[in-house]
């Protein structure tokens, strides 16, 4: 790894890159400034070769064309509902809005023919939730069958009552092949925003875990929220997901201290009642507590080694840490059926005082060989390009 001075086009120069940036990236690449776009959030490569990203806080999906070192910006789609999560399944365009998935038929630069698969889905305008929605974004994939997947976040940080709502809130939910009703594929996800499918056609979350947990270790500070037990518990979790799999939320928390498991929140299970914590299988992989993981996308072939086949996943970092989580790209490789370690793909966003210049979101390979990040901190759209690409 290596700093290196990010490139920025004397047009894209606004704040917060009107001032030279270092990014920390392997020896030999180099990082650019592509495109400049407010609050850009998920991106997906189109068939065409344009990248399509996602501006949930203006209702738009943006089609980003390659113009030699850098996009030309155009709207593909305006007039949604927060639309998030984005992914193809060949010409079809799946969309997820916050309170519906859509499809849509892609075909030069245009997306038509709009379908409803998914509606009525839990968001910040649902009645029944009075305009508290904590995670109302959500995310979207196609399994290899077929069956779409998407999230629903939890209205709040332990707002129990999400699991026993219709439909229930945080979880992962699949549509079978060809449509029809949505059911609950994995629960306890408390905000599955990262989601995709990795090269074996496994369904994979990256998971925002809860804030303010209390303390579950027995000793003085048994059941008391503490800046130095909070600073790091619980981790995030990044999780190979299964029709049924549990992940726990609010009832029990991964755990970083000794052995791989879950442990009860004394806040929501202290007696361990609500849910056995014990019988909850240890995810895949963590990321450090409040890491705050979004986008979640897999290589497999594109990037030279060491980075050829893995995930890349957008850390954004944390808000509510001190001092607060950094946020970079990371890469986990792919080992056979599993994740190995985390690993900076991109760093340097954030000084040793916690002062930042960026949050990456989302981070996916393109069809030149380089990696393209969304940052709706800084408002950009980066190419990440190894030697010679």
């Amino acid at each position: 790894m290596a700093p290196v001075t990010v490139t920025v086009p004397a047009d894209f120069s606004q704040a917060p890159l009107d001032v030279p940036r270092q990014a920390l990236i392997p020896q030999g690449w180099t990082m650019s400034v592509w495109a400049r776009i407010p609050k850009a959030r998920l991106a997906v490569w189109a068939l065409d070769g344009s990248l399509l990203v996602s501006v949930p806080s203006d209702g738009s999906v943006l089609r980003l064309a390659p113009e030699g070192p850098r996009a030309r910006t155009t709207t593909l789609l305006d007039g949604l509902n927060q639309p998030h999560g984005l992914v193809f399944d060949g010409a079809t365009l799946v969309v997820a809005e916050s309170n519906q998935i859509d499809t849509f038929h892609y075909a030069e630069g245009a997306a038509t023919d709009r379908r409803i698969i998914a509606a009525d889905l839990p968001d910040d305008r649902s009645p029944e939730l009075g305009g508290s929605y904590a995670h109302a974004l959500k995310s979207v994939a196609v399994g290899g069958d077929g069956a779409v997947y998407f999230s629903i976040g939890s209205t709040g940080n332990i707002s129990a009552q999400d699991r026993t709502a219709t439909p229930p809130r945080a979880t992962i939910m699949r549509i079978p092949p060809g449509g029809g009703a949505p059911a609950v594929f994995a629960t306890g996800v408390r905000n599955g925003t990262g989601l995709a499918v990795a090269p074996d056609g496994s369904v994979w979350t990256a998971v925002n875990n809860r804030d303010n947990v209390a303390d579950p270790r027995p000793g003085p500070d048994y059941g008391q929220v503490i800046a130095g037990y909070v600073g790091d518990h619980p981790p995030e979790s990044i999780a190979r997901l299964s029709a049924g799999r549990e992940l726990g939320w609010p009832y029990c928390n991964p755990d970083v201290d000794g052995a791989p498991r879950f442990v009860r929140d004394v806040q929501t299970n202290a007696d361990g009642g609500r849910l056995d914590c014990a019988a909850v299988a240890p995810v895949e992989q963590n990321l450090g507590a409040h890491s705050a993981p979004l986008g979640l996308s897999f290589v497999d072939g594109t990037l030279p080694a060491p980075y050829g086949s893995g995930a890349l996943i957008g850390v954004h970092g944390s808000w509510n840490r001190t001092v607060p989580r950094a946020p970079e790209v990371s890469f986990f490789g792919w080992r056979g059926a599993t994740l190995g370690p985390q690993q900076t793909l991109v760093g340097g966003f954030q000084d040793d005082a916690g002062d930042r210049w960026g949050r990456p979101v989302a981070a996916v390979a393109g069809p030149d060989g380089a990696v393209y990040i969304t940052d709706d901190y800084a408002g950009a759209v980066y190419r990440l390009a190894p030697p010679g690409r």
